[in-house]
């Protein structure tokens, strides 16, 4: 029998996802993620699996993005029905703000629910001597797609550390995967990557060369206030990390549009809390999704549907 990780390897390959269902599907359930080698991208495919199962009619297809400011543009203009962004991004959209890509606030956007954290991972490559902040000064680093969930926390954190991008050598604005492709081929001396732990991206680097995983300090978290948190990248998480590594972590949502029907909002707010064991099997990360943690920092309004859900949970 194919396991669920078989099936997502499969479809990695494909530049979208659809998941067959029954025929005469009633419902079209777009899943906004991120790239392939990043969180979302298999959370994305294994919510696509119980919603097309869970929902009766569903057509579900997973979108490989630029991940949460695109996502949530697409949102805002009907183009998706369910995504995952970073708490920031979804704050700064829900205000407008330009300077991070929105062109004036989301006011379709509604929430689903706070899932995980992403926890920011700064790698550099051994030979390159960096580790600290301070060091990434006269590298070449990358920092995520233009104005990505991910660059919009290198922005924040090395403002907070007080870098800015015109102290790197070279700046890349580069998606993950093709970030450590550089790193391997010497071109690129670190990276920072928002996402779960364990991101397939980091995985593969720190398996292919020596890396050296960057701290950020608790007086920069403490400068960047919320919604950044401490956080801890245990060691061992990746190959030759061999102590735990400060960090700073900011939750992601799912978010979902107020065109998206009552009921199934409702539908996919349930399954979600219901089918978290299925969820982990597509991606570690999941582990960490707690119906008691899914209003915590919600920056924009519940959708309908997912307050009826969490009403019938007692939790509002």
């Amino acid at each position: 029998m194919i396991t669920l990780k078989g099936r997502i390897a499969a479809m990695i390959t494909a530049a979208a996802l659809v998941v067959p269902t029954a025929s005469q599907a009633e419902e079209f359930i777009n899943i906004l993620t991120g790239g392939t080698s990043g969180v979302y991208y298999p959370l994305g495919v294994g919510l696509s699996e119980i919603y097309a199962e869970g929902i009766p009619g569903a057509r579900t297809q997973v979108q490989s993005t630029k991940a949460s400011v695109e996502n949530l543009n697409l949102l805002q203009q009907g183009k998706g029905e369910l995504a995952l962004a970073l708490g920031d991004s979804v704050k700064m959209a829900w205000e407008g703000n330009t300077d991070a890509g929105f062109k004036g606030p989301l006011d379709k956007l509604r929430g689903i629910a706070a899932v995980y954290p992403n926890y920011i991972q700064i790698v550099a490559t051994k030979e390159s001597g960096i580790k600290t902040l301070a060091d990434l000064k006269g590298k070449s680093v990358s920092v995520g797609a233009p104005k990505s969930g991910t660059e919009l926390n290198a922005r924040a954190i090395f403002a907070a550390a007080g870098i800015s991008y015109d102290d790197f050598a070279k700046t890349e604005y580069l998606p993950f995967a093709e970030s450590v492709e550089l790193m391997k081929n010497r071109q690129l001396d670190a990276t920072l990557q928002s996402a779960g732990l364990g991101v397939a991206s980091i995985k593969d680097l720190s398996t292919s060369i020596a890396v050296q995983m960057v701290e950020v300090p608790a007086d920069v978290v403490a400068t960047l206030g919320a919604p950044y948190i401490d956080a801890t990248i245990p060691a061992g998480t990746y190959d030759g990390q061999d102590g735990d590594v400060k960090t700073a972590a900011v939750v992601n949502f799912l978010v979902t549009n107020d065109g998206v029907s009552d009921d199934t909002a409702y539908a996919m707010t349930k399954l979600l809390f219901e089918n978290l064991p299925k969820l982990e099997a597509a991606h570690k990360a999941a582990a960490q999704i707690k119906l008691e943690n899914a209003l915590k920092g919600m920056p924009l309004p519940l959708h309908p549907g997912a307050e009826k859900y969490y009403k019938e949970q007692g939790l509002m």
